[in-house]
């Protein structure tokens, strides 16, 4: 299940863990326009670890899911 949010300068997207045992906690996706940042709270340290993407990758990223094993180069198509 996930949750989408739009704030004043961000959308807010929560994944919620509805799989079997061993559930694990919330992810929180902020998205802003000059970055991306994925957070989740750690429940043996009690803090939140946090992770930032540039908007090119996140952009590698959403590619890499698609993709075979490999050295990949994103090159985007600038005549659109």
């Amino acid at each position: 299940m996930f949750t989408i949010e739009h704030e004043f300068d961000s959308t807010v997207i929560t994944l919620v863990d509805e799989g079997k045992p061993h559930l694990t906690e919330d992810v929180i996706i902020n998205a802003f326009s000059e970055c991306v940042t994925i957070e989740q709270f750690d429940p043996r340290t009690h803090s939140t670890h946090r992770i930032t993407l540039s908007p090119e990758q996140l952009q590698d990223l959403a590619a890499a899911l698609d993709l075979p094993e490999g050295v990949y180069r994103l090159v985007l198509d600038k005549s659109r």
